[in-house]
């Protein structure tokens, strides 16, 4: 480690910048050298009679302008000047084609804001850059084995646990169910699923030619005994299932309820896609259902509802009779691999700590919205959980979801009609209503507000 302490310059700049603009200085002098090792931020603190807040701030700073990297367990680190020069924020302006760029219909996590963690986040592309040339080349199709390794510690972490040589990392929870379907089903079989579900099983299900049955479910998730009586009718050739904060009614199935679905798919030797959406956003959901199954389930944990849908990532483990071979060439197929760059910012944030902090930002933010949703529309019925993205609006009656939708027209947030979801028969008069995405939390209160009045009020002029 190195034995070095900064000297501060005399400035009116906040501290945490003059201990960033002193790690700069002594870089530029040569005292400080690319791959030095710093001291911890709670020693400088002490040398400087700070507190440990501001030093943190001003590694954080130091981080953003990418003269240095810091790594969860090894320490902080020196980086080389050819990253700190291509990482300088100064040289470097938002795009707005860019920030333009987003689907209000989909189901996104509240967005960062705090510059600090923006800045973590951004100094991750410092080793992609370092990477560059060998992460455009071809790669495996599940995934490097260092990034498989680096998957499964943050997997475990979250509370999962899976066979390393059972495990492959794709290019989204999509391509994996697709993937999936190709190799249990044919065209005309049945799928299994809730009577509510994920829009995109019904379009990757439409695609292949499957027909989907909802199975009824209570408030503890799934029926055993409806379960059962669709197999015995269906004969189908898999259950799909997004047990966890599940889209769109935010329910999460029972620890008991689980078991008992296990139980039932061992009994008939049926194969179970686990669509585990949410499983690192919610802090406290039970062990999947797949823990169960280790011969029967497929479980897909995306990283889109954490980290962000531009990454394109999910973790996929394969049962144990299923062979990951055939799993490897359908998804060669049909998407080839992952982004070796995406798995290789993955990776950085998950080794430093970065993803850590964005995992608990969500979880924080989306606790906040649904605080405020709660108090906004007071007189709806609303079902939502504290960690979800979305709310499950019922509406009154003799009001219809179409004259909500139209009354919300020109809003930022996101609104989807029951019909998105409805996997048969008449769908009913509710919608999801997304609270994450880029809306502020000022415009979301006065979208929420406007909502309330869509819904309860009768008084509106044509």
């Amino acid at each position: 480690m190195k034995h070095w302490s900064p000297t501060l310059p005399v400035s009116d700049k906040p501290r945490y910048v003059e201990i960033a603009d002193a790690i700069r200085a002594d870089i530029d002098a040569g005292l400080l050298l690319p791959g030095d090792r710093l001291p911890p931020q709670r020693g400088v603190a002490q040398d400087l009679g700070v507190d440990f807040s501001t030093a943190s701030r001003g590694y954080a700073e130091a981080v953003r302008r990418g003269d240095i990297e810091s790594f969860v367990g090894r320490g902080t680190f020196v980086r080389a000047p050819d990253l700190r020069e291509a990482l300088d924020g100064s040289n470097a302006a938002p795009d707005p084609r860019r920030i333009l760029e987003e689907d209000p219909m989909m189901n996104m996590p509240p967005e960062p804001d705090d510059p600090a963690l923006i800045a973590r986040m951004a100094s991750g592309l410092g080793h992609v850059a370092a990477n560059l040339v060998p992460l455009l080349r071809y790669q495996s199709v599940r995934g490097s084995a260092a990034d498989r390794e680096i998957a499964r510690d943050w997997m475990q972490a979250n509370g999962l646990d899976f066979a390393a040589d059972r495990f492959a990392i794709t290019p989204g929870a999509h391509a994996s169910i697709y993937a999936i379907l190709t190799l249990l089903s044919e065209p005309g079989q049945t799928l299994l699923c809730e009577t509510l579900t994920y829009p995109g099983i019904r379009s990757i299900a439409a695609r292949l030619g499957l027909k989907l049955v909802g199975v009824p479910s209570d408030r503890e998730g799934l029926r055993p005994e409806a379960l059962e009586r669709a197999i015995s009718e269906h004969w189908p050739a898999a259950l799909y299932l997004n047990p966890t904060l599940q889209n769109p009614t935010t329910q999460t199935m029972s620890a008991t309820r689980r078991r008992e679905i296990a139980e039932v798919l061992m009994q008939h030797d049926l194969q179970l896609i686990e669509d585990d959406a949410y499983r690192f956003v919610a802090a406290d959901a039970p062990p999947p259902i797949a823990h169960h199954l280790p011969d029967l389930a497929w479980h897909v944990a995306g990283i889109s509802k954490c980290f962000g849908a531009g990454l394109r990532l999910a973790y996929t483990t394969v049962p144990q009779r299923a062979e990951m071979g055939g799993f490897s060439q359908a998804l060669r197929s049909i998407n080839v691999m992952a982004s070796p760059l995406s798995l290789a910012l993955l990776g950085h944030w998950i080794e430093d700590g970065t993803a850590t902090e964005i995992q608990a930002f969500v979880r924080r933010a989306a606790a906040e919205r649904q605080e405020l949703a709660r108090d906004i529309l007071c007189g709806c019925f609303v079902t939502s959980a504290p960690e979800a993205f979305n709310l499950w609006v019922e509406l009154p009656r003799g009001t219809n979801r179409a004259e909500v939708m139209g009354r919300m027209a020109n809003r930022q947030i996101g609104i989807m009609p029951s019909d998105a979801f409805t996997v048969v028969g008449q769908p009913s008069e509710a919608l999801r209503v997304c609270l994450g995405g880029p809306i502020g939390l000022e415009q979301l209160r006065g979208d929420l507000v406007a909502l309330r009045d869509a819904i309860l009020r009768k008084d509106w002029l044509g």
